[in-house]
């Protein structure tokens, strides 16, 4: 009998299952320039990212670890961490692709197998930041920061999980479909994965709970002309409401 969350054993399963979907996206991603979200917009236009040369990073829940690609390019010392070994054999054969070495621990990234204090920078996109509780996984990456340390994720957007219906197949509504209050876990009948989603206000108390202090709340909004394979948003919602944002925190900085 496992000890592992019940969400985590469900979405270990999905992403098992559903890794092969991700091999020709991470292998462009990985060939590719730093971009951000589902729109792909570049890094070199949002300016999320801190400067890289020399600090060591962790990207919590990497998938293809393509990010973590980006991060290596650009200097840093970089480790992953996955909730899915299959993601992880698509992320290691990608090393080998692209001749880019850098450990990937299979494990769960709201209990994480490193000293305190181990890292300059925490990122996470579309990994931790939505498949596991952040109630557990913002303290953990929160102990494993240094002072002043980096804590960048993305998620969707507030107002989309919303608007978003129980079916992946069908886009965002233009009409409120959920309550704001009480948002937290998200059930996903259809392939019986969890989600985790908190509301503005209370993502705020949470990250200065954890000695986090908000630099920046980056709302993404899809340009003219943009395009996307993932169904639950269209270009034309995402003109009109963030579809995600990216929070930006830093621990204890000095003032």
């Amino acid at each position: 009998m496992s000890d592992l969350p019940d969400y985590v054993l469900r979405n270990r399963q999905y992403w098992d299952r559903t890794a092969g979907r991700w091999v020709d996206p991470g292998r462009r991603a990985w060939a590719g320039a730093p971009t951000w979200g589902i729109w792909e917009l570049p890094e070199s236009e949002l300016k999320v990212l801190p400067p890289l040369a020399g600090i060591d990073c962790i990207e919590l829940g990497c998938g293809t670890a393509y990010i973590s690609s980006w991060l290596a390019r650009a200097g840093a010392r970089v480790t992953g961490i996955d909730n899915s070994e299959q993601q992880l054999a698509t992320a290691r054969a990608l090393q080998d692709t692209f001749a880019l070495r850098f450990p990937l621990i299979h494990g769960n990234a709201e209990a994480i197998p490193l000293p305190d204090s181990s890292f300059d920078l925490a990122i996470s996109e579309y990994g931790a930041s939505i498949w596991c509780d952040p109630y557990r996984w913002i303290p953990e990456a929160a102990r494993l920061l240094r002072h002043e340390g980096w804590l960048i994720f993305l998620t969707n957007s507030v107002i989309s999980m919303l608007c978003m219906p129980d079916s992946d197949e069908e886009p965002a509504a233009a009409t409120l479909l959920r309550d704001q209050f009480g948002m937290h876990r998200f059930e996903w009948p259809e392939d019986e994965s969890v989600e985790f989603h908190l509301p503005h206000g209370e993502m705020i108390d949470l990250l200065h709970a954890n000695g986090l202090q908000v630099q920046r709340l980056v709302e993404l909004r899809a340009p003219e002309g943009a395009t996307t394979r993932h169904q639950y948003v269209t270009p034309e919602w995402s003109r009109h409401w963030p579809s995600e944002e990216i929070w930006v925190a830093r621990k204890n900085p000095v003032r």
